[in-house]
């Protein structure tokens, strides 16, 4: 769908206007594309009292080809820089350019244990956030406090919460920021992680918290970055169109055989999405009580390694004006589908041991929406389900996560009255709404086989949306 407020001020003319007269100008995003570098230019590097994320953070932005500066606050990047066979200099705000020329800032707040020690973020940001250039990220890297040993450390990893929110609606420009908590032991499982949020993959994720556990798989795992998907099998319901069509795209895009399934009535719309990726179309209603075992059977012994849930339907009315079908079927569909469908792969062994299960939640399950109830309690439901089951999956290895998109440019935002259609638009911090793309490489990310430490997450893929937490 196309946003015309966006196009204009963007253009030579309505550039000119907007400064003129103060209007807000969004950027238009740096987006992932195949024929551009994904990782270049210059990254900040700053940390706090005793980092310890430092070496594994050396070795990414070695491998992503980045070339590093360190702040006065980094004072053991230098060394480190040189053992990975890294170019790097101190950081000069002047050498940046009065436009920004850094791709990136990243502070490493591992070691931080005190409230006292913050000052430290305060020196490197001060310093450093008029140098970064458009569509630049900001990754602050912690430790999860919940496993901090006292309560000391939990306050002070607990405030850079409260820090990386704040810079990612003070930074504007279609800047992101993004807090990763990397457990001990898990510094080496984070890279895929901090490589999606350095990306233009997360051009529309800010202001989100990431954990990243202790697996023990995911840099044991042999894969090709370009293609980490290769060899692997792919369900996506819903695929047909719009969220589900982008999503299988981008999963074939990295390698994986993807599993197209829709309702029959979007048969024709399915094979047109699918066939061109090489994948197989399914036409299944997802509600009918038969089809997740009919699913199974029609994957056989090949099984599959990763199951989007992405299907789902909206029937809006005020809770006193909804009708019980309108209630139950959105219940249905959106939530218990899910429940059914992942019940028979887990029981008949087709969803294997090490597989990727991702859930299409929404802001609405995180905040509610007026005329939403049935909705936004199906949403919430998808939370619940992505919580609860982490753990005992985690037993095969499987991981299981949700996206919760805010305002998604797609044929059913575009029915949207038209000043509704702009407050959702504008109301985040990137003043503007989000493509299926953005969706879609979240997806990816998650389904990636170097995600295996993020599991039991919600990822809320908004713009860092003012509506929420």
């Amino acid at each position: 769908m196309n946003d015309t407020y966006l196009n204009f001020v963007n253009s030579p003319f309505g550039a000119r206007l907007a400064r003129s007269i103060g209007l807000p100008k969004p950027e238009v995003l740096r987006r992932y594309r195949a024929d551009q570098p994904e990782f270049d230019g210059l990254v900040a590097i700053g940390a706090g009292r005793e980092p310890r994320l430092l070496n594994a953070l050396a070795g990414v932005i070695a491998r992503t080809g980045f070339t590093s500066v360190a702040h006065q606050s980094a004072g053991l990047w230098v060394s480190l820089a040189a053992r990975h066979g890294l170019m790097t200099g101190r950081f000069e705000p002047a050498e940046a350019g009065p436009h920004g020329r850094v791709a990136a800032l990243i502070f490493d707040a591992s070691g931080i244990e005190d409230s006292g020690q913050l000052d430290t973020l305060f020196a490197f940001f001060h310093d450093t956030l008029r140098s970064l250039g458009k569509c630049g990220r900001i990754v602050v890297l912690g430790r999860p406090p919940e496993a901090c040993a006292g309560s000391r450390q939990w306050t002070a990893q607990r405030a850079l919460e409260g820090l990386t929110r704040s810079l990612g609606k003070e930074a504007r420009r279609g800047v992101t920021a993004n807090l990763v908590y990397v457990a001990e032991g898990a510094e080496h499982e984070a890279e895929a992680t901090l490589r999606f949020f350095l990306s233009p993959r997360s051009a529309y994720v800010s202001g989100q918290v990431v954990r990243v556990a202790a697996n023990g798989t995911s840099h044991a795992t042999t894969f090709d970055w370009a293609q980490p998907l290769a060899g692997k099998r792919a369900i996506v319901t819903g695929a047909a169109r719009g969220i589900g069509a982008a999503i299988a795209s981008a999963l074939s895009a990295e390698g994986a055989h993807v599993i197209g399934i829709d309702i029959p009535s979007a048969k024709d719309a399915l094979d047109a999405t699918i066939r061109p990726l090489g994948g197989t179309a399914l036409a299944f209603d997802i509600a009918a009580a038969e089809t997740p075992a009919q699913i199974a059977a029609a994957l056989d012994e090949l099984g599959v390694d990763i199951v989007v849930h992405n299907a789902g339907i909206t029937k809006d009315k005020t809770i006193a004006r909804m009708t019980e079908a309108a209630w139950h079927s959105v219940i249905d569909i959106n939530l218990s589908a899910q429940e059914r469908l992942d019940d028979a792969l887990l029981a008949a062994g087709t969803l294997r041991d090490g597989g990727r299960i991702v859930c299409v939640s929404s802001i609405s399950g995180i905040a509610g929406n007026m005329g939403q109830t049935n909705y936004a309690t199906s949403k919430a439901g998808v939370i619940g389900r992505v919580q609860s089951m982490a753990i005992p999956l985690g037993k095969r290895n499987i991981t299981i996560n949700a996206v919760a998109p805010g305002f998604i440019e797609t044929q059913m935002t575009a029915k949207i009255p038209l000043a509704i259609r702009e407050a959702g638009r504008r109301m985040n911090s990137m003043s503007q709404g989000g493509q299926p793309v953005d969706v879609a490489q979240t997806i990816a990310w998650l389904a990636h086989p170097g995600s295996a430490g993020v599991t039991g997450q919600v990822v809320r893929v908004c713009g860092q949306s003012l509506i929420g937490a």
